[in-house]
């Protein structure tokens, strides 16, 4: 079987990130069911999130620019 040559990006705990945005997880929790983040549900059914899409909403709340893909 072929493996892809891209790193998987860590997943976060709601905990985690709401430790990034200094809020409650609960919070964090009703962003993903409202839609702003994307969450992945483990077996258990405990979310996780991506690291880079959290980072990347991260700066988009607080204005930093991120750098343009290739893509853009």
């Amino acid at each position: 079987m072929k493996q892809d040559n891209h790193t998987e990006d860590r997943l976060l705990t709601p905990s985690e990130v709401a430790a990034l945005f200094r809020v409650d997880p609960k919070t964090v929790t009703r962003w993903a069911q409202q839609g702003k983040l994307r969450s992945i549900r483990t077996l258990g059914g405990h979310r996780r999130y991506n690291e880079s899409e959290i980072q990347a909403f991260l700066e988009d709340s607080q204005g930093v620019p991120r750098p343009r893909s290739a893509e853009d």
